[in-house]
């Protein structure tokens, strides 16, 4: 239909096909990483010191983000990011990543960017730092709906509030499609997409949205938690 897009892929066997990544990128998409290593490398280290919590050194980082972490995971993340990058560039050009929420992780995975720079791997951006929400405005599926930042635990802009003031709140993909016919949608907007939400078939749709379903009442209670 003439429209590209930024595929993001997880470097993790349920995510990782070659013939795929390098098939879509053939179609004139950009392709990026989706990372997750504060997630990975605190699970391996719980792994190498036998299932032992590490001590925690306090960390205060420079971005605007919640949660502390350890130089430890961040030093193993940033070395498991690297890592992955040059398997993903192995197979198609990488010049921009997207964090993946990890929303049972205590650690955000955008920690990692506290302490390393990742434009000094020819990263150009990441969208939770380098998109001017102030003049984008984002949706995404994030939940199976698109109004899932009440649910959601990292997968946040602070511009929300501004925007729901406005009345730009879309529950159903309908009600965006109308929001287009009646000109109420912003000019310049940034979609994400979760594949696995728009399956054709029957059974994998109803899955994901019964999966999908029980995950927000999960995090639900997280985000009450976190908010007291």
């Amino acid at each position: 239909m003439g429209i590209s897009g930024t595929y993001y892929f997880r470097v993790d066997p349920q995510s990782w096909n070659e013939e795929i990544i390098t098939n879509i990128a053939s179609m004139g998409h950009e392709m990026g990483y989706h990372y997750e290593n504060m997630d990975t490398a605190s699970r391996k280290l719980q792994r190498l010191t036998h299932n032992r919590q590490p001590t925690p050194m306090k960390y205060t980082p420079s971005s605007n983000f919640t949660g502390q972490a350890t130089d430890n995971i961040i030093d193993i993340a940033y070395e498991d990011f690297q890592k992955n990058l040059e398997i993903l560039r192995e197979l198609v050009p990488v010049t921009t990543i997207c964090m993946h929420g990890s929303p049972r992780s205590k650690y955000d995975n955008k920690a990692i960017w506290g302490k390393y720079n990742y434009k000094t791997l020819g990263i150009t951006g990441e969208p939770y730092f380098d998109v001017d929400f102030g003049k984008t405005f984002y949706l995404t599926d994030t939940g199976r709906r698109w109004d899932g930042w009440k649910v959601s635990i990292r997968d946040k802009v602070p511009q929300q509030e501004k925007w729901v003031q406005k009345g730009l709140v879309f529950h159903s993909t309908t009600n965006i499609i109308n929001a287009v016919r009646e000109s109420r949608l912003p000019g310049q907007v940034l979609f994400t997409f979760h594949p696995q939400r728009w399956h054709n078939s029957l059974f994998p749709w109803v899955k994901e949205l019964v999966v999908q379903k029980a995950k927000n009442q999960v995090k639900r209670i997280l985000v009450k938690s976190s908010a007291q």
